[in-house]
């Protein structure tokens, strides 16, 4: 079952360069998300989880994004949950963070 997971992922993401937000495109963001979100809520709790998780996306890279879309579908480990630290700590993801994933809840 994993094997094919990951054979359809893999078959998704070669299709992703057809263009940015193409079926493979979102499919992969939304992988890829579901693994970003149980790390910010471990390591950054109180963060508001769907911005949060919408800043490290966007600023996350396209290999990137593949990376985490396995570990999405396949499971996380350490070098993916250390992916989405380094991402999440990016100066861009801050400030993103402070402009729409924090500041929303502040006023």
């Amino acid at each position: 079952m994993k094997r094919i997971v990951t054979l359809s992922l893999v078959v998704l993401m070669g299709l992703s360069a057809c263009g940015e937000d193409g079926l493979a495109d979102q499919v992969a963001r939304k992988q890829a998300s579901d693994a970003v979100r149980p790390v910010l809520a471990k390591r950054f709790p109180g963060v508001p989880l769907e911005p949060a998780t919408e800043c490290v996306i966007h600023n996350a890279s396209a290999a990137e994004i593949i990376k985490l879309a396995r570990a999405g579908a396949t499971g996380l480990g350490p070098e993916e949950t250390q992916l989405v630290i380094e991402i999440a700590t990016r100066r861009d993801t801050i400030a993103c963070l402070l402009e729409d994933g924090i500041a929303p809840f502040l006023t």
